[in-house]
């Protein structure tokens, strides 16, 4: 049984008592820098540690006048400061300690989102595993093909979701950057050396350039990863969706003991889940739009990328996190039924086999175009007469001239369609 987790770490990263301890303690680090460099004496700098603090509550009281949420904010700690509090913001812009404070954000965001991928990934392997050899029809354009594994298609996700979690651990990295470098970026006030301190106090790394804010195409990959996520999810729930279809019956997402299905229909067992999944994967990629826009902005900087970000991180990670969080016990649970997948299996008489009788045609030596004219003709007839595959190919006789009996029976058997599948599970680490 894999481990639920609680959805309200990611919320607490996201509400205004993290957001302002975020921001002090870019402030703190900056400080600290500057101590080491000579700029803050030494007794200021204990004074702002020892005494630095904010009250959400009294910075929104100020905001009220200040009009400007940073001013707000440094208005509030150097109540706590007193006069140490010149030193707070020395030097830096806005955008210093709030793009700063965002990656760090967006540093303990990711983190929770790549523990999540961690443990669907490990959902998706063990089912895999579990149903490794469980033969089921795979479909082309939502028609019957050729025998798969119902081990095959959680091990297909398996392997998408190790380029999801690559893909995340990469946004991450790119995201854990920082600022301090002035007004239009260009150290007028504060060296370069500051900024790298700061960095490793906060576990960040500078930004190689800047202008007043940390470039946005980092911010624009990060929730394009997000939104790819999800719409890994998206191709999963779609999957249950069809399979849960009840001319299909392959799957259920697990109904659960008082769940209702409809208020009109007692008997409705619906993918709901599955269909949330699809939905939201939806507003994921509006956000990484959103993101995208933000990236061209006026000169060194204007603020029509703000508003946006206060609703697209923290939406989006949220939103990744919950679905991640409801695609793990989705999983976990999911009913399947081997069954209906063997009458599935038979629904075309046979027809699936044609392909490898094609095949062994071409081997004898005819030409392709022969090969399917017999082929066809036969499968034609099973399709439109629902008689057998294998014995209308037994009966033709022109087709029957070119294989023994014993060779004809081999054609039909399912064994090929599981004879590599411990090299496909081995190549990708299951």
């Amino acid at each position: 049984m894999i481990a639920r987790y609680s959805r309200e770490e990611m919320a607490k990263i996201w509400d205004l008592q993290n957001r302002f301890q975020c921001m002090l303690d870019v402030e703190i680090a900056a400080c600290k820098a500057m101590n080491e460099t000579g700029i803050i004496p030494d007794e200021d700098l204990s004074n702002i540690v020892e005494k630095a603090d904010f009250d959400v509550d009294q910075i929104a009281e100020i905001e009220k006048t200040t009009k400007h949420d940073v001013i707000a904010f440094l208005d509030n700690v150097a109540e706590y400061v007193g006069p140490s509090s010149r030193w707070i913001h020395f030097g830096m812009t806005s955008s210093d300690v709030l793009d700063t404070a965002t990656s760090l954000q967006l540093q303990q965001a990711g983190e929770l989102i790549l523990r999540d991928l961690e443990k669907f990934s490990e959902v998706l392997k063990m089912k895999a595993r579990e149903y490794k050899h469980t033969l089921c029809i795979g479909r082309s354009h939502g028609i019957h093909a050729e025998p798969t594994t119902f081990g095959l298609k959680f091990a297909l996700c398996f392997d998408e979701m190790q380029r999801n979690i690559q893909r995340m651990e990469n946004a991450i990295e790119i995201i854990s950057v920082c600022q301090i470098s002035g007004a239009v970026g260009n150290y007028a006030h504060l060296s370069p050396q500051i900024e790298e301190s700061t960095c490793k106090l906060l576990g960040l790394k500078p930004v190689n350039i800047s202008t007043q804010i940390i470039q946005r195409d980092r911010i624009s990959e990060y929730l394009n990863t997000i939104a790819i996520i999800g719409s890994t999810i998206e191709k999963i729930a779609l999957e249950i969706r069809h399979l849960q279809r009840t001319e299909v019956a392959e799957v259920e997402e697990n109904f659960s003991k008082g769940q209702k299905g409809s208020s009109a229909m007692p008997h409705k067992r619906n993918p709901i889940t599955s269909e949330q999944m699809c939905g939201l994967a939806r507003l994921l990629r509006s956000n990484a739009l959103a993101a995208m826009e933000n990236n061209a902005l006026w000169h060194e900087r204007d603020i029509s990328h703000s508003s946006v970000e206060r609703i697209i991180l923290p939406d989006s990670t949220i939103l990744m996190n919950y679905m991640l969080n409801k695609m793990i016990p989705l999983i976990d649970d999911l009913l399947i039924y081997p069954e209906n997948m063997v009458k599935n299996l038979e629904l075309t008489n046979g027809l699936i086999f044609s392909q490898v009788l094609l095949l062994e045609l071409a081997k004898k030596g005819i030409s392709r175009e022969y090969a399917y004219k017999l082929v066809q003709r036969n499968a034609m007839e099973c399709w439109q007469n629902k008689e057998p595959f294998k014995e209308l190919v037994l009966a033709d006789e022109e087709l029957c001239d070119f294989f023994t009996k014993d060779e004809l029976e081999e054609l039909f058997s399912y064994d090929r369609y599981i004879n590599n599948i411990d090299y496909i599970f081995k190549r990708i680490g299951i």
